[in-house]
């Protein structure tokens, strides 16, 4: 993986990056499993989707990674 992204000019972190898109992606699968109605078998909402978020984000980070 790559250290750093150029964006204009601006180095930012890819670990960044990819962090803004795990979260993104965790808020929209926890809508989608609330609709559903998947949090009634749940224990505790809020420790399941800081759990999803890291998933999320290790693998983007693999895919990332493991693109080459």
């Amino acid at each position: 993986m790559t250290a750093e992204l150029s964006l204009y000019g601006l180095y930012v972190p890819t670990l960044l990056l990819l962090s803004i898109l795990a979260l993104v992606c965790t808020r929209v699968l926890g809508r989608l499993l609330l609709r559903v109605g998947f949090y009634r078998l749940v224990w505790h909402p809020a420790l399941f989707e800081f759990a999803l978020f890291f998933i999320l984000l290790g693998s983007f980070s693999t895919l990332l990674t493991n693109r080459g």
